[in-house]
C-alpha cells in the first residue's frame, strides 16, 4: 500500500529529530543522563505517553533504531512525538517544570482549583523528577533535613495538622513516584509538601557557602521579633505598652491570621483586648454559644501554630519577661498585654488559659470536656 505523502512527511521530521537529539545526548556533557530513565523528565500533565519507553533509559533508547522504536506494540505517531518532546527536555540544562506564574496551562489550573479549592498559584502537575532531584539535593545541600514542613509551609491552612511537624528528611530520599504513592498522601498534600520544597530551593539554590557563616531558614515574622527580644535584653528600662503592641503582639497576630482560620483570630483578638476590654473564655463561649471547652480548643490553636513555627520563642519571651519584672520594681512597666500575649501563644500548660480565668481545666463539666 502507498504510504500517504502527509504521513511520510510527518515520519521523516520524526525520524530526523530522533537522530538530531540522539546526536547531542551522546555528547559527554549529557553522559549522567543516559542511565536515568525516560520518565525521568515526563510531568504528570503530560498526555500521550509512551508507556512503553518511560521505563526504560535515555542510553537504552538512543541505542535502539528509530524503525524498533517505532514498530513498538501500542507506539504510534503521537506517542513517538511524546518521545521526541521527552528527549528534548533531556537536552536542556533546566528540569521542565515552571510550577508558579503565567503558563500555557494557567486557565486551566485555575479552573481547577476553583473546583477544588486549591490556590492557583503552584501547580504540582508541572513538577517533574528531574524539577524534584534539584529541589531535594538542595534540601539535602543546606542539611535541612531537620526542619519542619509546618515551619517552612507558606500558610498552615493548607497544611494538614497530621504533617505539621514532619520533617523533610522523611522525603528527600525518596523519589517523586514514590511520594506520590505513598498512603494518605492524596493531590492536596502532594502539593503542600512538593510547595515547600519549591519554596526553599527557590531561595537557597543561589546561596554560596562561606566558612564562617551558615544559613538559618525561619518564618518571615520572626526575624523582627528575635531582632526586637535582643534589643531589649542588652538596653536597659522597659518598653510600653504600645510598644509591646506594635513590635510583639501585632507581628504575631498577623501570622495567625496566615496560618488559623477566622474564628481563632477573633478569639485570640478577644482574649488580648485588642479590640476592648479583655474576654473570658465564659464571657466567649456565652457569646459563641458553644462550650468553654470548646472555646479552650480554639485557642489552643495559636500556641499549636507557634509551636511549629516559632518554638523558640517560649524560652526567649519568657527569658525577656523575667528581665522587664526585674527591672521595673517601681512598678513602670505595664505588664498586662505582654503577659497576655506570652500566655496565649506560648502556655506554660494547656490550662494557663483557664488559670487566667481563674478557673481549672477541673471546674469545666465533665459534658463540655467530652465535646471537645
Amino acid at each position: 500500500m502507498k504510504m500517504n505523502k502527509a504521513t511520510s512527511v510527518e515520519e521523516f521530521k520524526l525520524v530526523s529529530s530522533f537522530e538530531s537529539l540522539r546526536k547531542t545526548l551522546l555528547q559527554e556533557r549529557y553522559s549522567d543522563r543516559l542511565e536515568k530513565p525516560l520518565a525521568f523528565w515526563a510531568l504528570p500533565s503530560d498526555r500521550r505517553l509512551p508507556l512503553a519507553f518511560l521505563g526504560r533509559t535515555i542510553g537504552n533508547l538512543l541505542d535502539t533504531p528509530f524503525p524498533e522504536l517505532n514498530a513498538t506494540p501500542g507506539i504510534g505517531q503521537k506517542k513517538i512525538s511524546s518521545l521526541i518532546k521527552l528527549l528534548v527536555r533531556a537536552t536542556r540544562d533546566e528540569p521542565p517544570a515552571v510550577p508558579f506564574g503565567e503558563s500555557e496551562n494557567e486557565s486551566r489550573r485555575a479552573a481547577k482549583a476553583e473546583r477544588e479549592e486549591l490556590p492557583a498559584g503552584f501547580d504540582p502537575m508541572c513538577v517533574s523528577e528531574a524539577l524534584w532531584v534539584q529541589w531535594r539535593d538542595t534540601a539535602r545541600r543546606m542539611d535541612l533535613g531537620y526542619e519542619k514542613l509546618g515551619r517552612l509551609a507558606p500558610t498552615l491552612q493548607e497544611l494538614p495538622t497530621v504533617i505539621w511537624h514532619t520533617t523533610l528528611g522523611a522525603y528527600v530520599e525518596r523519589t517523586l513516584d514514590e511520594i506520590r504513592n505513598l498512603k494518605t498522601h492524596g493531590e492536596k498534600r502532594i502539593r503542600v509538601v512538593l510547595e515547600v520544597f519549591c519554596v526553599v530551593h527557590q531561595m537557597l539554590v543561589d546561596a554560596g557557602s562561606q566558612d564562617h557563616l551558615a544559613a538559618r531558614l525561619a518564618p518571615k515574622f520572626i526575624v523582627p521579633i528575635e531582632n526586637w527580644i535582643r534589643r531589649w535584653m542588652d538596653a536597659p528600662g522597659v518598653p510600653s505598652a504600645e510598644e509591646v503592641a506594635s513590635q510583639l503582639t501585632g507581628p504575631l497576630m498577623d501570622q495567625l491570621a496566615i496560618d488559623a482560620g477566622e474564628t481563632v483570630i477573633q478569639l485570640a483578638k478577644g482574649r488580648l483586648g485588642l479590640d476592648g476590654p479583655p474576654q473570658s473564655v465564659r464571657t466567649q463561649s456565652r457569646r459563641m454559644g458553644v462550650t468553654r471547652a470548646r472555646v479552650y480548643q480554639l485557642l489552643d490553636e495559636c500556641s499549636k501554630v507557634m509551636g511549629v513555627r516559632w518554638p523558640e520563642g517560649q524560652a526567649q519571651l519568657r527569658a525577656l519577661g523575667e528581665k522587664f519584672r526585674a527591672e521595673s520594681g517601681d512598678g513602670n512597666f505595664d505588664a498586662k498585654l505582654f503577659d497576655a500575649t506570652v500566655e496565649l501563644f506560648f502556655p506554660r500548660k494547656y490550662d494557663s488559659l483557664a488559670e487566667s480565668d481563674g478557673e481549672c481545666e477541673e471546674d469545666v463539666p465533665a459534658a463540655e470536656l467530652a465535646e471537645v
